[in-house]
């Protein structure tokens, strides 16, 4: 929690700033001389497809926040790797050797990327890591407080399951990417609210987030542990939740146990409201974006002071330590706050939430 208490500060330092006119300094401060004037291209590497957030939501906001800041003269150069290590470190030696002025990058395979970044490094191109820590001389990081993710999971689980005496308390436990340090952060946060309240009968890392290996690993745990003995299911994502509901639905289930998630995808809200997922993890994808993109701008344009009130906290990678960074909070997800969150924040309209057959559960929850 220190790291998201951090986080939060830094915002309120942003707003502090911005309120004094620091933020929009010019060369008569040495410490915010611009390097660059509006006509940047910033170049935005994201990870995969699997998820919908990344097409729907970051590159949108971002390319909007860097056009907002830049007076409509600075451009994002947008790719995706398709969850291919080797797809992305093409992408961003093509956008080493046009030149961008500054890469976020969100890494499929954080190690893999190292030796990219050092490229990038050498060629004077600032990286910033965006949702995913990457290995190599970044120059920043902001993604969500990813232990706080696993916690949040971890502990609305063990609620969903009860405290009754002779209450069922095995789980399978459905773990992210191994190549994604998040889904480690995730793993590890999650187990410190598991461990010692529940029994973990099946553990996997799934290759790729891939919903479909998701659902040949439950598969697979529903064959060695018994359908009928599984209490509930820790998924690291919603994409996940979606595979381990397939697996379920095939071996008979009607009445889901409780399914944790990620990224409070449409699909995943919807199965919410319906009772079959649990629960998601809400995240704040246009904070997070939009703070990503004023990071890129703020660094290639040497607006040293708007740069550090956005990067307070610090955080170590394999590689490097103490590297700037900023964690956004998140909120657990379920049918009690639908309405306070994905629907206040406008992250969908009701009418594609709400489609005709989720009309009574829509209507039982007040979301008309």
């Amino acid at each position: 929690m220190r790291r998201t208490a951090i986080a939060l500060a830094a915002s309120t330092m942003t707003l502090s700033l911005a309120s004094c006119g620091v933020l929009n300094a010019s060369g008569e401060a040495s410490d915010a001389s611009p390097t660059k004037g509006n006509d940047i291209t910033v170049g935005l590497l994201l990870p995969e497809t699997a998820n919908s957030r990344y097409g729907s939501f970051d590159y949108p906001i971002i390319k909007k926040k860097v056009e907002s800041l830049t007076r409509n003269q600075g451009k994002v150069q947008y790719a995706n790797a398709d969850a291919s290590a080797d797809k992305q470190a093409t992408q961003l030696q093509k956008m080493i050797d046009d030149g961008v002025d500054v890469i976020l990058l969100d890494a499929v395979d954080s190690h893999a990327v190292a030796d990219g970044v050092k490229k990038a490094k050498d060629a004077g191109i600032p990286v910033i890591a965006y949702d995913r820590l990457a290995e190599g001389p970044i120059d920043a990081y902001i993604s969500f407080d990813n232990s706080l993710v696993g916690e949040v999971q971890g502990r609305t689980l063990v609620e969903a399951l009860g405290n009754g005496e002779d209450a069922s308390k095995k789980i399978v436990m459905m773990n992210g990417s191994p190549t994604d340090p998040n889904a480690k952060q995730f793993k590890a946060g999650a187990l410190d609210e598991l461990t010692g309240k529940v029994d973990i009968e099946e553990s996997f890392d799934t290759k790729d987030w891939k919903p479909e290996n998701a659902e040949a690993n439950m598969k697979q745990a529903i064959d060695k542990i018994g359908v009928d003995n599984i209490a509930g299911v820790y998924s690291a994502n919603d994409g996940m939740a979606g595979g381990i509901i397939d697996a379920l639905k095939g071996a008979g289930v009607t009445d889901m146990p409780p399914i944790t998630g990620q990224d409070a995808e449409l699909a995943a809200v919807q199965r919410i409201i319906s009772g079959e997922q649990y629960m998601s993890v809400y995240k704040s994808y246009p904070q997070e974006a939009e703070a990503a993109a004023e990071m890129a701008v703020a660094k290639v344009q040497g607006k040293d002071i708007q740069f550090d009130a956005l990067t307070r906290d610090k955080v170590d990678s394999p590689t490097n330590k103490d590297i700037p960074a900023q964690l956004v909070s998140v909120v657990a997800l379920t049918k009690k706050n639908i309405k306070d969150t994905v629907i206040a924040d406008d992250i969908y309209p009701l009418s594609d939430i709400c489609t005709s057959k989720l009309k009574s559960a829509c209507e039982e929850l007040n979301l008309g």
